[in-house]
């Protein structure tokens, strides 16, 4: 699903709560976003499944991944993921995930107690896809021995100063998409000038740049999220933007490296 341009370009939720988020929620639809992306954690689950409600497509068109993290209880049993996940789909008013993410894994036990769960829940059809969220590549082999269907979608943190090469890789030789969230890292892709002379050239911004720098890479799903109708727009001009590659050459010579989202509890490789 994801190599149609109508969900290459997905849309984040994070931080998209009240009604100014179901207002830019809206929005992204009605200008042609069909790939949303949510999470338990962000809170907002009810909002999005409001913008849903209210916007002029049908479901059936959107794809709606949301996430479910075990370290929101103190109890981490199989029924919390149950439970977590009945909820989701009460809160975003569908009666099917597209595609649940395991949001944030602490260690080993963790995904052990959540990755069999999810069997259970595309079997009873609550789930459609199945997914992982800041996994390693040491993770992933883990997931391939739990999981009875192979996944579909690996979510990380990925932009021009965080390539993610190895974790990439991994991915691939799943045959699975890699969806980057934090695309232009943050706001940092603006005080670039490799990227900017890019944008210079194509007439666009920079976010227009990294998106569609992570859209030339195979099978890369970026995840922007704004809540101005302006940029939520301009955003989608990354799916008309055409670099060459010595734009793309220019944009992978950039030496700096950031991760934006580094938790102290979590051990990349």
């Amino acid at each position: 699903m994801f190599e149609e341009d109508a969900y290459r370009l997905g849309f984040g939720t994070y931080s998209l709560t009240d009604e100014d988020g179901i207002d830019a929620l809206v929005t992204a639809i009605e200008s042609g976003y069909r790939h949303l992306d949510t999470a338990r954690l962000y809170g907002n689950e009810e909002e999005v499944g409001e913008a849903i409600a209210r916007a002029d497509v049908d479901r059936d068109d959107l794809f709606v991944a949301t996430k479910i993290a075990h370290f929101e209880e103190p109890e981490k049993t199989p029924e919390y993921v149950r439970n977590g996940v009945e909820e989701s789909l009460s809160r975003l008013g569908i009666e099917t995930i597209d595609l649940l993410y395991h949001h944030w894994p602490r260690g080993r036990d963790d995904i052990e107690t959540v990755l069999p769960v999810f069997n259970d829940l595309v079997d009873a059809g609550q789930v459609e896809r199945v997914g992982v969220s800041n996994y390693t590549p040491a993770d992933l082999e883990l997931a391939d021995e739990l999981l009875e269907q192979s996944l579909y979608a690996v979510q990380a943190e990925m932009h021009p100063f965080l390539p993610q090469d190895e974790l990439r890789a991994a991915v691939r030789d799943r045959d699975a998409y890699f969806v980057a969230y934090s695309p232009i890292a943050q706001g940092e892709v603006f005080d670039t000038p490799e990227i900017s002379a890019v944008a210079d050239k194509h007439d666009v911004n920079e976010a227009v740049v990294s998106l569609a720098w992570l859209l030339s890479k195979n099978g890369v799903v970026p995840i922007p999220r704004s809540q101005t109708t302006e940029h939520i727009r301009s955003n989608r001009k990354a799916l008309e933007v055409d670099l060459d590659e010595e734009d793309i050459e220019r944009i992978d010579g950039i030496d700096r490296r950031l991760r934006c989202e580094d938790p102290d509890w979590m051990e990349w490789e």
